[in-house]
């Protein structure tokens, strides 16, 4: 009986555990993404060390239209990508150093172990909520402005 008592408790402080998650917010900065029919900004959290990065967007259950997630990586790796205890379909836009966005997967399921990358080296990955690239017309060649990015 105290077993059943003890895995109890450990399954209810690990649920308390991960829907605390939910509230963890990352330093906000402003990105500007300029497309075709003009500039967006966005209010992005930053993630820019493995445990951010890791986590990113992990347990959130909702996202406004014009927030993101930035995953910075420096030097520019070959970036794979998951959607791991992700419970919002998101748009993923893959950028260059030079913030050039050069593969964009849109509407990506929520929870798949699927692997999403661009098959190159980048130097960030923009997460925005599914719909958001078709609603705005971003696509690749769009430049991201941020004080990470070459030239910004």
């Amino acid at each position: 009986m105290l077993a059943i008592a003890g895995a109890v408790c450990v399954a209810i402080l690990t649920t308390f555990s991960l829907a605390s998650q939910d509230v963890v917010r990352l330093p906000v900065e402003q990105v500007i993404i300029t497309t075709d029919h003009g500039d967006v900004a966005f209010a992005t959290e930053m993630a820019t060390n493995d445990e951010t990065r890791a986590r990113g967007l992990m347990f959130r259950r909702s996202m406004g239209e014009r927030e993101a997630m930035l995953f910075h990586w420096q030097p520019p790796i070959k970036v794979s990508m998951w959607m791991r205890n992700t419970y919002i379909s998101l748009d993923m836009l893959f950028v260059t150093s030079d913030g050039t966005v050069v593969y964009i997967q849109p509407n990506t399921v929520p929870h798949s172990l699927d692997v999403i990358s661009a098959g190159r080296d980048v130097s960030a990955v923009m997460e925005v909520v599914a719909g958001t690239v078709a609603k705005l017309g971003i696509k690749p060649g769009d430049r991201l402005r941020h004080r990470f990015f070459d030239g910004s």
